[in-house]
């Protein structure tokens, strides 16, 4: 039996061009040994052929070695032959890939799956602490242990992350360490190589311990979330169990208490404002009293159901603002725009986009939450010309204040409130509208709209178009 010797674990390479020159030949999987040396294997087995010489050539697809490219770290024995399997299978079905219910297939997907988690779980988790390097110069040192062998897949990250600062980061696969210039990968270490606890972590403590926020706490979410096989390295871990057990108090004491008092000056001016419909807003000069109107309006009915009104959200004077159509259910429990599942999409695209949030303001046309019970789930419904403009005298007000350069509209809705007219938004992408007040208003899709599209090809090709309307838009703004 064929056996391949590969160089490491993650021999991605090795692996390859082993299983090309296998392929050539014809050599079966079930007629494959894999092992990785030092490893053991099949004392008799014989050495994995070259390439055949004048086989044909062949080709897979793209989706095929980014899989494989993730694959290859998850920790499993099998998965060497799974993916020399799929190989094989792909000479004669090269649509297997698209099956998405075939054994072989959801095994490798559920193994990058795995992979891609594990990386998500080592950016959340590592934690460094304060060390003295051999000239006497401060460096930082993490020991962690993930799941899979992802060290070397995400290293980049914390590079960029940390871009000034000399670090290392241990586990037990391999180490890497950045000088601030390069990355190197040396063998793996040992617990006891990685510093003992810190002076800084007391101050991560603190902080954690000032965040956590007990009203918001499910147990089996955040559990789930941050498994305890990481606990160990966490400074913050030792507080879980006492922050768990204090939650429940803290939450009463939190719900007992009166809600603070906006000043008098600015309660006029929200009563003011949401008393008179007709009022030209020249009382309204800040986005806390922006606030505070929104939150006594009354213009329309949309407020009876709602939690409460979610106004705009970002710097006061921002070269962009970006206008959604509404706050949807997460938004109108939060009392913040755009932090549901579109808001998720939205930071994504942004980040795409090279759009940094924080540099924008946030809002939406409409400031309460339209929607209608089925059970016990509340029901997104689009708001009326007539709410959309009884709403509008408060995006003029975040407008004039804001004073921004570029707006984007995101929807129909959204532009209907920016432009005062019905707009065909996928006709009207990539252009520079112009506005009275001097800015330039781009028009694109809802974030939202981007998450009901069923068919994945027509939701990857919206999603490229969203983030090229937002590099539009950003570059105008300068």
């Amino acid at each position: 039996m064929p056996t391949v010797r590969l160089a490491s674990e993650t021999d991605f390479q090795g692996w390859r061009e082993a299983a090309r020159a296998l392929r050539s030949s014809q050599v079966a999987p079930e007629a494959t040994l894999w092992t990785v040396d030092g490893a053991g294997g099949d004392l008799f087995g014989e050495a994995a052929p070259s390439p055949a010489a004048g086989a044909p050539a062949f080709t897979v697809p793209r989706e095929f070695v980014e899989l494989a490219d993730r694959v290859i770290l998850h920790r499993s024995d099998e998965r060497f032959a799974l993916l020399y399997r799929l190989l094989w299978r792909l000479g004669r079905e090269p649509d297997l890939l698209r099956i998405h219910s075939d054994p072989d297939v959801q095994k490798a997907q559920g193994f990058a799956k795995a992979v891609g988690l594990a990386a998500h779980k080592m950016k959340a988790f590592v934690r460094f602490r304060l060390a003295t390097d051999p000239e006497g110069g401060e460096s930082y040192v993490a020991w962690f242990e993930p799941a899979h062998r992802v060290t070397e897949m995400t290293a980049p990250f914390f590079a960029r992350r940390f871009a000034t600062m000399n670090f290392s980061i241990l586990t037990p696969d391999v180490c890497v360490h950045w000088d601030t210039q390069r990355l190197a990968v040396l063998p793996g270490a040992d617990p006891a190589d990685a510093p003992s606890e810190d002076s800084l972590e007391d101050y991560w403590r603190t902080y954690y311990a000032s965040i956590f926020n007990p009203a918001r706490l499910k147990v089996g979410a955040m559990q789930k979330e941050m498994p305890k096989r990481y606990w160990r390295n966490l400074p913050e871990a030792r507080l879980i169990p006492e922050l768990i057990a204090r939650a429940e108090g803290r939450t009463d004491a939190m719900v007992s208490q009166a809600p603070s008092t906006p000043s008098r000056r600015v309660m006029r001016a929200a009563q003011r404002a949401s008393r008179d419909a007709s009022y030209d807003g020249e009382a309204v000069t800040t986005l806390e009293e922006v606030h505070a109107g929104v939150q006594m309006c009354r213009r329309c009915d949309l407020y009876r159901d709602a939690t409460q009104g979610v106004s705009g959200e970002g710097p006061a004077r921002a070269r962009i603002m970006f206008v959604g159509e509404q706050p949807g259910d997460q938004e109108d429990l939060a009392g913040r725009p755009f932090v549901g599942p579109a808001g998720q999409m939205f930071d994504k695209a942004l980040a795409a986009a090279g759009v940094p949030r924080d540099q924008a303001f946030v809002t939406n046309a409409v400031k309460h939450f339209k929607h209608e019970l089925r059970g016990k789930r509340r029901i997104h419904k689009t708001p009326t010309t007539g709410e959309v403009t009884a709403c509008r005298w408060w995006l003029e007000a975040e407008r004039r204040i804001v004073r921004p350069r570029v707006i984007v509209a995101l929807g129909g809705t959204a532009a209907l409130s920016v432009f005062g007219k019905a707009l065909a938004v996928s006709k009207l992408r990539q252009q520079a509208l112009q506005l009275p007040d001097q800015a330039q208003g781009v028009v694109t899709y809802h974030p939202s709209y981007l998450l009901r599209l069923p068919d994945h090809e027509a939701r990857a090709r919206a999603y490229a178009q969203f983030v090229e309307d937002l590099k539009f838009a950003w570059s105008l703004a300068g």
